[in-house]
Order: C-alpha cells, then structure tokens, then sequence
C-alpha cells in the first residue's frame, strides 16, 4: 500500500538500462517518503532475476513467469500491472519511454483512471495548493518535462488519483546500485489469478532485433553539432575531430532535420541523453530541448559565433567563433600536442 512501483522491462533475460535507472530514481524517492520500492518483472524463464534488480535497493520484487509473457504483448503485461496495482494500491508507478513503455503506460493508466506524464526530465517530491479549492496536498510526485515545444519548462502533478505515473526516457536518470547485498523480498505470482486466458490472442511468430551501430550514450567525449555547423560537408570536420579525440559524433534536432547527419546521433529531449566527460557543442544554439539531453556532461565547450547563444551559459569554456574557423585549429594542435 502506498509504495513505489517500477516496472521493469526484460529482453533476452537482462533488464533494461533504463529499468535500472528508473529503480535508482525510486529508490531516493522511496527514502524521502518513507515508502517501500517495488518492482514488476513479467516475462518466461526468470529464475536469478532477483540478482540483477535487488542491489538497486528493490524491498520487494513482484514476478510474473509464464511463457506466454515473453516477448512483451500488449494484453497480458496491462492485465499484469492493472490487477497487480488494483491489489497493492501503489501511490506511484515509474516505467521507461521505450517502445514498450509508451504502449502498456498508457493502457494501465487508462484502465485505472490515473493519468500519466510521458518523457520526463525530472522527477522529485513537493507539496501543492490548490487554491481555488482550498487545499494542500503533500509528497505529491513532480513530474517534470518542457512542454509547448519546449519554450516552458512544466511541472506537472496529480493530486487526487493513484497511481501517479510518469515515463523516462533511458540515460536521463543515473544508475547507482546501493548495495550487492541489498536483501529484499522477492514474491512469486500465479500468473493464471491475473490474466485471462483471452488475453494471449496475440502470437509473436519472429522477432527481428537490429543493435545500434552508434554508442553515444557510452561514448566519454562527444562531439555535437548542430544548425549552425552549415552544410553535410561541414559536418565531416567534425568526424575527423571525433577521430582525432576518439569521440563519437552527435547532433542537435536542428541539424538532423537539415539533412546534417542521421538521426540515430540526434541528442536531446526527442534523441538520446548522454553524460560524457567532455561534451563539444560546435554551432548549437542550446533550445531546452537539447540542453535536456547534455546538461550532466562533465565539461561543456560551446563553439559558437554568437556570443548570446543559450548553450553559452551553461559551457564550462565558450569559443567565439564559426565551426570552419575553429575545428581545423582544433584538429591542428591536438595532432602537434599528442605525440
């Protein structure tokens, strides 16, 4: 009654990263409530599940294992969620804006008239009058993301319906696990009490899974671009830049809408989040929505001919100057300066 849920999505027996990073989100939300931190696993052949989940400081761990859960179909995993939560009555409930996330997400809020917020980028505790009504709720979950094409930054809260339910995009929370030997409970479900039969009308006959051939999130030094970098052409200065530093290469929406680069590299609010050690912003301009995705970069060094660009004050070292002008000398000394 009244914990934190999360639930977490499973492909080829390994939880997902952003599973991980949403049940270390949890648990800090958990410690300033002074709830429990829950999680759902449903899937087939789940044995040692517990293994990967309970260090990230789960209390208890729900388990669904049936063969007819793996791979994720719709019915079956909202059955899961929605009769679970009927039962334990969790005040909030986190899942990953993945795929599989912004399909059950919205059916099991649906479902139990709760409402959801998807993409966030933030999410902590707070109190909220109303007072229109008259009233002040306390521990609300704030459910935080840009809105309005990300000119305003929103903060979004429920205050009178359960679960509260959020969706994060992967790498926007950090993993920290809180102990190898984090001791919870782990509770085994019979499968059939919680969904029907009818729900496994949906047969996977062949899964076809293709790897990402760029690891951006992984990479320690990125190097973005974004409109201001010009042309395709000019975007291969910065690949030899990446080549030199042993980076990998990134871009703003901006630059990928222009045709700069694809979109597998596009970082921010609707790409991926990334956290390296050194973060190279070469012609962005710094909406909210890529600010989104780098501001925990370690260092950030804007080149930018705009002195006022929004990314400006955020850098750690601001270069004023055009892309054409400053890359080549960039490449230039490394190459003197590393022998």
């Amino acid at each position: 009654m009244n914990n934190i849920f999360v639930y977490c999505e499973i492909e080829d027996g390994v939880v997902s990263e952003v599973s991980l990073e949403l049940l270390t989100k949890g648990r800090t939300l958990a410690n300033k409530l002074g709830c429990k931190l829950e999680a759902v696993v449903a899937g087939s052949k789940l044995d040692g599940i517990e293994k990967q989940v309970m260090p990230f400081g789960v209390d208890v761990l729900h388990v669904f294992d049936a063969p007819g859960l793996y791979p994720y179909t719709s019915l079956p995993h909202t059955s899961v969620m929605v009769n679970l939560f009927k039962e334990e009555k969790p005040q909030i409930c986190l899942m990953g804006a993945t795929v599989i996330g912004r399909d059950l997400g919205p059916r099991v809020s649906s479902a139990l008239t709760s409402g959801l917020t998807a993409d966030c980028t933030a999410l902590e505790i707070g109190d909220h009058e109303d007072k229109k009504e008259g009233k002040t709720y306390q521990n609300l979950l704030y459910q935080i993301r840009p809105a309005f094409g990300g000119n305003i930054v929103a903060t979004i809260v429920n205050p009178e319906h359960r679960p509260q339910m959020a969706t994060v995009r992967e790498g926007v929370m950090k993993k920290e696990i809180v102990s190898p030997d984090y001791k919870g409970e782990v509770k085994r479900h019979d499968v059939k009490k919680y969904v029907p039969d009818t729900d496994y009308i949906v047969k996977v006959i062949e899964r076809h899974v293709e790897k990402s051939k760029v690891n951006i999130k992984g990479a320690p030094i990125v190097v973005a671009g974004g409109y201001g970098v010009g042309s395709k052409e000019n975007f291969q200065m910065l690949f030899e830049l990446a080549d030199v530093l042993k980076a990998e290469v990134g871009a703003s929406r901006a630059a990928v809408d222009a045709g700069f680069c694809e979109h597998e590299r596009q970082i921010g609010q609707t790409g991926v989040t990334v956290r390296p050690k050194l973060y190279i912003a070469c012609g962005i301009s710094g909406q909210i929505q890529h600010i989104a995705g780098m501001q925990e970069s370690s260092m950030i060094i804007s080149i930018n001919n705009d002195p006022a660009a929004p990314i400006n004050a955020i850098a750690d070292y601001v270069i004023n100057g055009t892309v054409e002008e400053v890359v080549p000398k960039l490449i230039k000394y490394y190459k003197q300066n590393s022998k």
